[in-house]
C-alpha cells in the first residue's frame, strides 16, 4: 500500500507547515531531528595518548576544579587506577581566568614536558595553525612559545630530543627556540608564500596528506626538511560576494591536472651553524614527488621518491656524515604506486612514514606487485624483501609493529568487513585472527606500543558504535569505554530499516558488492522506489558493514530502498586487479560497472525501475552525472553534490595517479568526463556545490551549466556561498543541503511500495 500520509506529512514538515514537534512522538525521524537537535547524539570513543609504552593512557575528564574546563587524566590501563595528569588550574595563563582550551597535545620523549596546542585555525582541511604553549609537569611552568609572533600563526611544534628546544614553522620558516632563555634562532630565511619551508602546498596536503615538513634528527643535531617552491604554480580565485559590498578574491596555488607540481628539494639544516645542506635527488625537481622522509638512525634519512605518473617508486637512504645517497627499494608498477591506502581502518601515520622494524634495519610497506595487496619487511642495509603475509587476500591497513609481530587488518571472505590479524616479523608461522568470529562488522584498534593493550572499536549494521579497552593478544575486555546504551534505546523507538548484503556479477564476471536498507515494512509482494548512493572512485567504499546510518534510516522510512554498490576501482579488498583495472578509465568502467548492477537490480520483482534514483557527493556526485548523462533513462532523478564535471580541472597528483597526463591522451579524460555526455540528458538532475569549495572548485559546475544550457537541457541547482567541499560551514548548512536533497527526491520520485504494475 502506499504511504501517502506519511509522505505528504514530510514535505509538510520540509515545507515548514509541519514542525518536528508534531511529529516528535512518532517512530519516524525528520530531518529535523537529525540535523538540528542533540536527541540521537551518540557517544564516540575518548580520545587517548598512551604513556608509558602502552602501560598507561591519558584522557580527557570534567575539570575538578573549574567547572567547564577539562583536566587530562592518567589511566592505568590494566587496572584503570586513575591520578591527575595535567588539572586545568594549572594551564590559567598569568591575567587570564580560563584555563587554555586543549585542542591537541603532545609528550617530549621523557614524558615530563607537554606542548599544549590551542587558539587553532584552519589552513585548507585541517586546523594546523595555532598556538603552543609549554608545560612542565613537574614545576606547573607554563609559558607561551613565539610569543613574538601573530596569535594562530605557529605550524607542527615539536620537541628537540634532548628537551633543550622547541622548533616549529612560522610564516613558511623553520624557527628553534631555547626553552630555558626563550631566544629563538630562524633556521630559514627565504620562506615566503612561493617558497614554503617545513610544510607543504595545498595539494601535497590534500593528496598526500603532508602537512608537517620537519624531522629532527636522533641525537638532535639536524633537521631534515622539505622545501616547496610553488612560484610557477597557476592561482585560482575564489570569490567571496558576501562578506562586504565588493567581492574579496581568495588566491589558492592550485596544480591543475597537467600542470607541473611545485618544485620539491630535502634539505638538512645543522642547528649549530644554520647551514642546509641540500640533497641533491635524482631526476627532476619538478618530475617528481617527495611524499615520505624520515630519520633511521641519527647518521641515515630515509627519503621516499616517486615519479610524477607515480607508477615508480624509489626509497633511498641518505648518510650526512659522508654525503652518501643509496637506492634501497624500487617498486614499478604500470598504472600506479600507492604510497597509502585509502581504508576505513587505517592509523593515521605521520607524512607517509614506513613502520620501522625492531632491528632498526628494516622498514615495512604494503604492495600489491603479486596481484594482493601484502605487507614485506624491507632491509634498508641490503634491499632484501621477506613476504610476511602470504595468501590470497588483501591487506586492508597495517596497525601496529611489535618486537616480534605485525597487527594488520584484513578481511579475507568477506570485503564489506574488517577483522584484525597478526603475523611474526620472521616470515614464519600462521596468520592468527584476533577478532572474535562472531563480531562481524567494521573493527578498529588503536594498538598501545607495546602491543599488549588496545582500545577495540566495533560497529556493524547491526550493532551501534561501541569501544573497550581490550588485552592483546587474547583480546579479552578489559573494560568497556562507550556503550551507546542511550543512543541504542532512542533507535529501538524508531522504525528502522533491515540490512543485507549481495553481490552483482557483471557479463564479465567481475563480482560487485552491494548493501541494501528496506523500509522496516519492507513487503516483497509490492514495488519499490529505489535510490543508489554512490561513489566509485578509487578513495572510497560504500557497501560496508557499519550503521547505516540517520540520513539513510530515514529514507528508508519514507518507503525508499537504499542500495550501495562498489565498483572496480573501489578500495574493496577484492584483489589488485579489481582495483587498478579502473587505470585511465574513471568515467567509464565504473561507471558501467554501476550501470549494469542498476539493470541487473531494476529487474528483482520488487523493485520498481520507473522510479530509480541516484545520489552522491565529490566522486559520487561525478558518478552520478556521468551514470544520468551515459546512461540516460536507467534513472528518472539524479542528485549530485561537489561533482567533478571535467576532469581537466580537477588537481594533478590525484588526477595524473588514476588518468595519466592529458598531454598523452586527452581523450581518456574527455570520455570519462561528466560534462562530455551532458547532452545525452534525460529526466530530473539537481546539482549542488559550494562556491567556496578549494578542492572541486564551483568552477567546474558553471562549465557544466554552461553545457546543459548549449544543449537545451533544463535542470536544478543550488549554490551555498563561501562553503567549501564539505559544505559544513555557517549557520543552519548541513540541514539545509539534506533538506534540500531530500525535497528534491520526493518531488520526483514517489515515495512508498505500490502493488505491482501499478502506475
Amino acid at each position: 500500500m502506499i504511504r501517502y500520509p506519511l509522505f505528504l506529512m514530510i514535505l509538510a514538515m520540509l515545507s515548514g507547515s509541519l514542525s518536528a514537534q508534531d511529529v516528535a512522538d512518532s517512530s519516524y525521524l525528520t530531518l529535523d531531528l537529525i540535523y538540528a537537535s542533540s536527541e540521537f547524539r551518540q557517544e564516540y570513543s575518548p580520545t587517548i595518548r598512551w604513556i608509558e609504552e602502552g602501560n598507561s593512557y591519558v584522557s580527557s575528564a570534567p575539570s575538578a576544579d573549574l567547572d567547564g574546563a577539562t583536566d587530562l587524566i592518567r589511566i592505568e590501563t590494566a587496572t584503570g587506577e586513575t591520578s591527575p595528569f595535567i588539572q586545568a588550574s594549572s594551564l590559567v595563563p598569568e591575567g587570564k581566568d580560563r584555563p587554555l582550551w586543549i585542542a591537541d597535545f603532545q609528550l617530549s620523549e621523557d614524558e615530563t614536558n607537554v606542548l599544549i596546542f590551542t587558539n587553532t585555525s584552519r589552513v585548507w582541511r585541517r586546523n594546523t595553525k595555532g598556538d603552543y604553549w609549554f608545560f612542565n609537569i613537574e614545576s606547573k611552568e607554563l609559558k607561551q612559545l613565539g610569543k613574538g609572533f601573530g596569535p594562530s600563526s605557529l605550524m607542527f611544534a615539536k620537541f628537540s630530543p634532548d628537551n633543550q628546544f622547541v622548533s616549529y614553522v612560522q610564516d613558511f620558516n623553520l624557527y628553534q627556540e631555547n626553552l630555558e632563555t626563550g631566544e629563538i634562532t630562524q633556521l630559514t630565511t627565504d620562506g615566503t608564500r612561493d617558497i614554503i619551508n617545513g610544510t607543504f602546498d595545498w595539494v601535497y596536503e590534500e593528496e598526500f596528506d603532508c602537512r608537517d615538513g620537519f624531522r629532527y634528527s636522533p641525537d638532535g643535531s639536524m633537521i631534515a626538511y622539505w622545501q616547496l617552491d610553488a612560484s610557477e604554480i597557476g592561482t585560482f580565485y575564489m570569490i567571496n560576494n558576501t562578506d562586504s559590498i565588493y567581492p574579496r578574491l581568495i588566491p589558492l596555488q592550485y596544480p591543475k591536472v597537467g600542470e607541473d607540481p611545485s618544485a620539491t628539494k630535502v634539505g638538512i639544516v645543522g642547528l649549530e651553524d644554520q647551514k642546509t645542506t641540500w640533497i641533491e635527488l635524482p631526476g627532476g625537481l619538478k618530475s617528481h614527488y617527495v611524499p615520505g622522509m624520515q630519520w633511521i638512525d641519527e647518521d641515515l634519512l630515509m627519503i621516499q621518491q616517486i615519479n610524477r605518473y607515480q607508477n615508480d617508486l624509489n626509497i633511498f637512504t641518505y648518510q650526512p656524515s659522508s654525503g652518501n645517497l643509496t637506492e634501497v627499494y624500487r617498486e614499478q608498477e604500470e598504472s600506479w604506486v600507492d604510497l597509502s591506502y585509502p581504508d576505513m581502518t587505517s592509523n593515521s601515520l605521520a607524512e607517509n612514514e614506513l613502520v620501522v622494524g625492531p632491528d632498526g634495519e628494516s622498514v615495512l610497506r604494503m604492495t600489491e606487485t603479486d596481484g594482493w595487496r601484502h605487507v614485506y619487511l624491507i632491509n634498508m642495509i641490503s634491499g632484501a624483501t621477506t613476504l610476511l603475509t602470504p595468501g590470497d587476500y588483501d591487506v586492508a591497513s597495517m596497525l601496529t609493529c611489535t618486537e616480534n609481530r605485525l597487527y594488520f587488518s584484513a578481511s579475507p571472505t568477506f570485503s564489506p568487513g574488517r577483522f584484525l590479524y597478526s603475523v611474526s616479523l620472521n616470515g614464519e608461522g600462521d596468520t592468527i585472527r584476533h577478532t572474535p568470529d562472531g563480531m562481524m562488522g567494521v573493527n578498529r584498534y588503536d594498538i598501545a606500543p607495546n602491543g599488549a593493550y588496545a582500545i577495540f572499536n566495533h560497529q556493524s549494521s547491526t550493532d551501534v558504535s561501541t569501544s573497550s579497552l581490550i588485552e592483546l593478544p587474547s583480546h579479552q575486555v578489559i573494560r568497556s569505554l562507550t556503550t551507546n546504551d542511550a543512543y541504542k534505546a532512542k533507535l529501538a523507538t524508531l522504525n528502522m530499516p533491515d540490512v543485507s548484503f549481495f553481490q552483482i556479477t557483471t557479463e564479465d564476471g567481475t563480482v560487485l558488492d552491494g548493501r541494501m536498507m528496506v523500509p522496516h515494512n519492507f513487503d516483497e509482494s509490492l514495488q519499490y522506489p529505489v535510490l543508489f548512493h554512490v561513489y566509485g572512485e578509487p578513495w572510497g567504499q560504500t557497501a560496508v558493514d557499519r550503521q547505516a546510518g540517520l540520513w539513510n534510516s530515514f529514507l528508508t522510512q519514507q518507503g525508499y530502498i537504499v542500495i550501495n554498490v562498489d565498483p572496480r576501482g573501489t578500495p574493496c579488498l577484492k584483489g589488485s586487479e579489481f582495483r587498478k583495472s579502473i587505470y585511465r578509465q574513471i568515467g567509464r568502467l565504473n561507471i558501467n560497472d554501476l550501470a549494469e548492477a542498476a539493470l541487473q537490480i531494476s529487474d528483482w520483482d520488487y523493485i520498481d525501475a520507473e522510479r530509480m534514483a541516484v545520489w552522491g557527493w565529490s566522486g559520487g556526485g561525478s558518478s552520478t552525472l556521468n551514470l544520468m548523462f551515459q546512461h540516460p533513462g536507467l534513472f528518472s532523478t539524479g542528485i549530485a553534490v561537489a561533482a567533478v564535471p571535467d576532469q581537466r580541472l580537477y588537481d594533478n597528483v590525484y588526477q595524473e595517479r588514476y588518468m595519466g597526463l592529458p598531454q598523452d591522451h586527452e581523450e581518456d579524460f574527455l570520455a570519462g568526463s561528466p560534462f562530455t555526455h551532458a547532452g545525452n540528458l534525460e529526466g530530473n538532475l539537481m546539482i549542488i556545490h559550494g562556491t567556496g569549495d578549494d578542492n572541486v572548485h564551483y568552477q567546474g559546475m558553471e562549465v557544466l551549466i554552461n553545457e546543459l544550457i548549449a544543449k537545451n537541457k533544463y535542470f536544478d541547482m543550488m549554490s551555498y556561498p563561501n562553503r567549501s567541499h564539505g559544505i559544513y560551514e555557517g549557520r543552519n548548512t548541513r540541514r539545509h543541503v539534506y533538506t534540500t536533497i531530500a525535497r528534491y527526491l520526493m518531488e520526483h520520485v514517489e515515495a512508498g511500495g505500490q502493488p505491482m504494475g501499478s502506475e
